[in-house]
């Protein structure tokens, strides 16, 4: 069962703090989750100035109870950054679209496409 969680900082005067003291523990957590399939994408949200405000991804988990375990340990969680989390389930279509090569991305990033 795939969920959408969207995490959002608060916005007080030490809240990037907070996000960075314990950002590198959220970053292997997350490698960890990738590797074990529960985390298929994941992206920080940046305010107009570029500043990191919150964070989004997709996870996959047997149920609601594994999602919930894995928040109790999310650095994001313990460290007090995320002062909202909105979950919500979602049924990725073609997740194998994800797995596509690097330079794939980074043809991307040099040359955004246009619709």
């Amino acid at each position: 069962m795939q969920f959408l969680v969207i995490g959002k900082d608060g916005n007080d005067a030490q809240a990037l703090q907070r996000r960075m003291a314990v950002r590198e523990a959220h970053l292997r957590l997350g490698d960890e989750m990738e590797r074990s399939g529960a985390r298929w994408y994941g992206s920080v949200i940046l305010d107009d100035e570029g500043k990191m405000i919150g964070s989004m991804a997709v996870m996959d988990f047997p149920s609601e109870k594994e999602l919930q375990e894995w928040l109790t340990k999310e650095p994001y969680i313990t460290g007090n950054v995320w002062k909202t989390v909105e979950i919500m389930k979602c049924n990725v279509k073609t997740p194998w679209k994800f797995n596509r090569p690097q330079e794939f991305f980074e043809e991307r990033q040099a040359k955004p496409t246009k619709f």
